[in-house]
């Protein structure tokens, strides 16, 4: 195999993600030309609507698969929150590179901390995840929709539409935006847990190719590959969507292995939290255990109203 087609995303983070997936294979295998099969997606066209109104994250896979399955590309590079957890039949995740700074980070050109801002200040994310949050810790702030891709979601905080807005911490670091930000802060997990994930890139292949299988294993980290297994195990279980405030999070410490979850109405309340931890070598089922007890305590009729209330306000009325 002499060359390699990657399909992705044409915005600027996808296309940095791409670019460094093309160069890692390219360090390791020099006789393999690689080229991008740049999409915009639906995710990246429709701009003015949530995303849980237009059909969810897989938005932003959907042509990245059908390039692939037509075969017009060889593999895919995604951000890992974006996938959903259904395949469709003839892809897989062949590798997930290592995760990196998993933060969500508060941005103001007006306050200089999350804990700062002032009563009913008005505070942009486009995450039901965030928003559930947010609202648990600060019942008194206004939470208002954003949309677009980074460029317009900054340009929007400096305009004055927001008095702070909330995005992935990792996403502005590698495309260097973070320094025109008068203030910024990382939020601490006992704020922000992350969503399955998150800071991680996920490589899908053809599931017939073995070539490029073989390629790509040199991306993948075997410690976030298995934190992510089960958190992913844990977003099927429970049948979370794009409209559903679910935050989870898997990490390895000292050979033991812990996942975190969250579960509530996007208001902030109702909140449901568990945590459960086994070795590494015993943990194969912890995504699916923590969904059970989740569960247990009642996640399903949480998530169904959840589904409902969530940006009711853009809903369109029964006539």
């Amino acid at each position: 195999m002499n060359k390699i087609t990657i399909a992705t995303r044409a915005s600027d983070l996808a296309l940095w993600q791409a670019y460094h997936v093309r160069d890692r294979i390219e360090a390791a295998f020099p006789h393999i030309t690689v080229e991008l099969n740049k999409i915009t997606s639906k995710g990246d066209k429709v701009l003015d609507k949530p995303l849980a109104l237009i059909g969810g994250k897989g938005h932003f896979t959907k042509e990245l698969e059908d390039e692939m399955l037509a075969g017009n590309a060889d593999l895919a590079v995604h951000s890992l929150k974006d996938v959903p957890t259904y395949m469709p039949e003839g892809l897989e995740l062949a590798a997930i590179t290592e995760r990196q700074d998993q933060s969500d980070v508060f941005l103001s050109h007006k306050y200089d901390s999350f804990h700062s801002l002032p009563k009913g200040a008005v505070v942009g994310t486009t995450s039901l995840r965030r928003r559930m949050q947010l609202l648990s810790v600060r019942p008194d702030l206004k939470v208002k929709d954003l949309r677009g891709n980074v460029n317009t979601r900054l340009r929007k905080l400096a305009e004055g539409q927001y008095d702070a807005i909330i995005l992935a911490f990792i996403g502005l670091d590698r495309l260097d935006l973070l320094k025109d930000i008068p203030f910024t802060e990382k939020l601490p997990l006992s704020i922000m847990i992350p969503p399955m994930g998150q800071a991680s890139l996920g490589i899908q292949i053809v599931s017939s190719n073995d070539e490029v299988r073989e390629i790509v294993k040199i991306l993948n980290d075997e410690d976030t590959f298995l934190c992510v297994k089960l958190e992913r195990d844990f977003i099927e279980a429970i049948g979370a969507g794009c409209s559903a405030p679910v935050a989870v999070n898997a990490s390895i410490e000292n050979n033991l292995i812990t996942i975190k979850s969250m579960i509530g109405f996007p208001d902030g309340s109702k909140i449901l939290e568990e945590q459960v931890s086994a070795s590494v070598t015993a943990c194969q089922s912890l995504g699916k255990l923590l969904a059970k007890f989740m569960i247990e305590k009642g996640a399903m009729k949480i998530l169904s109203k959840a589904e409902k209330m969530a940006f009711k306000e853009e809903m369109p009325q029964r006539i």
